[in-house]
C-alpha cells in the first residue's frame, strides 16, 4: 500500500473578517460551518474548478471534511477544510476556497481564515487548547506567521498555537463560544 503523503498547504489569508464579506459591496454574511455529505460531492469537482480531489478525500476514515456556507444559503458551499483530529492537535490537510472565490474576480474574502479559525476551535472543543497544524509551501510560511499567527516549527510545519488560536477564534465566533 502507497503510503499517503501530506498535501502542502498554499490557500492565502485575503482578509481576516467577522464572517465573510462580499468583495464588490463590503456586506459582511453571518457562515455555517457543517460536515460535507456525500450529496454535496455532486457538485465539488475538478470539472466544477475545483483544486482538490474531494471525493477522495471524502473516502478518507479518518479525515472530516467541513464545508462553509452563508446562514440562510447552506446550499451554496464558500469553501472546504479536510482535517485530522490526533492525539494532542488538529492537522489541516486541506483549506479550499470555491472557485468563484478565488483570484481578482472573487465573490467573498475571509473564507479561508473562516475555515483555520473553526479548525483551532475544534481543537478546544476536543481538548487540544486550540493546537493546529499544517504543511506549508515554502514561499507562504511568512504570510501565515502574519496572517494567522502561526510559527515556523521547521521544515514546512507550521503550528498555530493557543494564544493565537484564541485571537482567531474571538475574530470569527465571538457569539459561539
Amino acid at each position: 500500500m502507497k503510503k499517503e503523503q501530506n498535501q502542502e498547504l498554499d490557500f492565502l489569508i485575503d482578509k481576516l473578517t467577522n464572517s465573510i464579506e462580499n468583495v464588490t459591496t463590503g456586506d459582511s454574511f453571518q457562515t455555517v460551518i457543517s460536515l460535507l455529505t456525500s450529496s454535496d460531492l455532486k457538485t465539488i469537482s475538478k470539472n466544477n474548478d475545483w483544486v482538490f480531489d474531494w471525493k477522495r478525500e471524502f473516502k478518507q476514515p479518518e479525515r472530516e471534511i467541513y464545508k462553509l456556507t452563508i446562514a440562510g444559503n447552506t446550499s451554496i458551499i464558500q469553501g472546504l477544510m479536510s482535517i485530522e483530529i490526533k492525539t494532542d492537535h488538529v492537522y489541516l490537510h486541506l483549506v479550499e476556497n470555491a472557485p468563484f472565490n478565488k483570484g481578482k474576480a472573487k465573490v467573498y474574502a475571509g473564507v479561508p481564515g473562516n475555515l483555520v479559525a473553526f479548525a483551532c476551535r475544534l481543537s478546544f472543543q476536543r481538548g487540544h487548547e486550540g493546537n493546529v497544524s499544517f504543511l506549508s509551501k515554502s514561499q507562504l510560511i511568512e504570510h501565515y506567521e502574519r496572517t494567522l499567527g502561526a510559527f515556523h516549527f521547521g521544515g514546512r510545519i507550521m503550528i498555530i498555537e493557543t494564544r493565537a488560536a484564541l485571537k482567531l477564534i474571538d475574530k470569527y465566533f465571538k457569539n459561539s463560544k
